[in-house]
């Protein structure tokens, strides 16, 4: 839950400020979209869910416990893979769980690791190519690769900051099929900040549209399409008329 949360960065004399009066509650196993222009607040927000960046007003809580750095039980993923290129897929997948043991917070043993790791790249399509190193692997398999590293922990909400941003148009629309199969899967809450209004609409089971001066959430839409989802439902009526809807949100005209 994110009630009344508000931040400001300041340089000098300078303050900007990136969110006001931030109100959401994202329910358990539920796929919110943050969608708005750049500079509106987005990842600020997501940041700050996440643990990594501290609100100047507010509060989140995440299952009941408040938010106040970055925890084992919340995954991030970024535009970027982000994998450790010295690694292999499979020991980019396990750093997690082997750091998790170290720090006295996950009791598996090594085979129980490695056979789940096994397990989660044959899930995310990696079961040949848990031996490659990330720079043997095309963009989507890195992509793929680092959001098994992020499940792997077991997280209670997943962070995505504009993971497929940087992605040709056609690994994207893998990478949505992909993301939608594995969210049927798993049943993680995912908060997912985007700035595409179609790929809010296909993923989302709501979208929150993010703007304004002071930036924050200026309304809420429920994605009426049913799950499981696929590329296909963007020809659907109901597709088109959410977006319509949603376009007019951000651009301030009527649908």
């Amino acid at each position: 839950m994110i009630k009344g949360v508000g931040k400001t960065f300041r340089r000098g004399s300078r303050r900007t400020v990136a969110l006001a009066e931030v109100d959401l509650t994202v329910h358990a196993g539920e796929l919110m979209c943050l969608l708005g222009p750049s500079g509106c607040g987005k990842s600020t927000l997501l940041r700050i869910v996440a643990g990594a960046l501290q609100a100047d007003e507010g509060s989140v809580t995440v299952g009941g416990r408040a938010v106040d750095g970055p925890s084992a039980d919340r995954g991030m993923l970024f535009q970027t893979p982000m994998l450790f290129p010295w690694l292999t897929a499979r020991n980019n997948v396990l750093f997690g769980p082997k750091a998790q043991r170290s720090a006295g917070l996950n009791e598996r043993d090594d085979p129980e690791l490695q056979a789940e790791a096994d397990a989660i790249l044959g899930t995310v399509g990696l079961a040949r190519f848990g031996d490659a190193f990330p720079h043997e692997l095309s963009g989507g398999m890195q992509h793929r690769a680092a959001f098994a590293r992020a499940i792997i922990t077991r997280p209670s909400l997943l962070a995505m900051d504009e993971p497929f941003g940087a992605l040709d148009a056609i690994t994207r629309v893998r990478m949505h099929d992909f993301l939608l199969q594995m969210r049927e899967q798993y049943q993680t809450t995912i908060i997912f900040v985007t700035h595409d209004i179609e790929e809010a609409v296909l993923l989302g089971d709501r979208v929150a549209v993010m703007g304004g001066s002071p930036p924050s959430i200026r309304e809420i839409f429920d994605i009426p399409l049913e799950r499981p989802r696929h590329g296909a439902d963007t020809d659907t009526t109901q597709f088109l008329t959410a977006k319509r809807r949603i376009r007019a949100a951000l651009t301030g005209r009527a649908a």
